[in-house]
Parts: C-alpha cells; sequence; structure tokens
C-alpha cells in the first residue's frame, strides 16, 4: 500500500545532536532521555513509507516495549496508541503479502494514522530536546 506521506526531516540542531549521540553510544551508555530520542529517530527511518512501515517494525528484533516507552517519554501518545494498537502484527507471518484482507484493512487504517502521527514528531521531539536534552 502506497500512502502521501513525506518522510520526516529534523532540524539541523537535532540532527547534530542524533550524530553527537551515536558516537556516545558505540563508546558507552546513554541516559535513558538520550535513548529515548535515538530509538524515536531510528524508528522513524525503520517506518519508511517505502518499507512495510508497521509489519516491519513487528517482525524486526527490536525491544518493542523500549521503543513504545520511548516515543511515550518525549511525548507522542498518537504514536504509542498506533503502535499498540498494530501489536498484533507481529504474531503474524512474516510475509505481509500473507495477510487476510481483513488485517491488511485494518493495518491500513492503523497506518493512517501512524503517518498523521509522525508528522507531530518533529514538534514534539525539539521540545522534549529542549526540555530534557539541553545543559
Amino acid at each position: 500500500m502506497t500512502f502521501e506521506h513525506e518522510p520526516i526531516e529534523w532540524d539541523d540542531e537535532i540532527t547534530l545532536l542524533i550524530d553527537r549521540l551515536e558516537e556516545k553510544s558505540a563508546e558507552g551508555g546513554l541516559t535513558r532521555q538520550e535513548r529515548a530520542l535515538m530509538d524515536v529517530v531510528e524508528t522513524v527511518q525503520l517506518l519508511d513509507p517505502e518499507g512495510d512501515g508497521l509489519h516491519e517494525f513487528w517482525q524486526s528484533a527490536l525491544d518493542h516495549t523500549r521503543i513504545i516507552n520511548s516515543f511515550d517519554l518525549v511525548g507522542s501518545s498518537a504514536m504509542v496508541d498506533v503502535l499498540n494498537a498494530s501489536q498484533w502484527c507481529q504474531t503474524r507471518h512474516e510475509d505481509r503479502d500473507q495477510y487476510t484482507e481483513t488485517e491488511s484493512d485494518y493495518l491500513a487504517t492503523i497506518e493512517e494514522d501512524l503517518y498523521e502521527a509522525l508528522s507531530e514528531l518533529p514538534d514534539l521531539v525539539a521540545e522534549f530536546v529542549e526540555d530534557e536534552l539541553t545543559e
């Protein structure tokens, strides 16, 4: 299914912070707030509209609970709702083409909400960074 969705673009301050956190992560540990930011950014990349979206997210080996908590921590309750609503995907076939018509229609409805929630993320992340990660 194809969605009319533009990829999220982070502002320069966020992009620089993410680069610094990637280096810090390689050297040692991140704080919970820093890990939350990285989880959000990495998950947004995974949810690219060119891929299999939520199906791909739930089929991945990521720590889904931590990621949902990370979206909650940055203030994106809409993303938490979308991820929770689509959690059933992790118990389905690896191939999204094997979904029933009902499952496919339901997932398409959830993904419409997903892209609306994603559009709110840049502002929420900027506010989170300002409140939690700015020294």
